[in-house]
């Protein structure tokens, strides 16, 4: 049973920890900037550019900067290996 907390952040380089701290950072981010698109949405003169540079910061954090982890160390069960292939 501890392996499901632990597995996937084993297979992105992360403690649990530090995965959940990641996780909420890039929720909370979504968040805030759903809430921009949707005042956008009701008001275009607001907000005209919070949406999208919350997207690019987020594709910035996930894709373009992600740690990977070789395939060699992650240790996961189950054959999903999350970022050590790539995914």
């Amino acid at each position: 049973m501890f392996r499901a907390f632990t597995d996937h952040p084993a297979a992105v380089g992360e403690s649990y920890f530090e995965h959940m701290q990641v996780a909420s950072w890039f929720g909370f981010t979504m968040l805030v900037g759903a809430v921009a698109c949707l005042i956008h949405a009701i008001l275009p003169f607001a907000c005209e550019t919070s949406g999208s540079r919350r997207i690019k910061l987020l594709h910035e954090r996930m894709v373009t900067h992600r740690r990977r982890v070789p395939v060699a160390q992650a240790d996961v069960s189950q054959g999903f290996l999350g970022y050590a292939e790539g995914i």
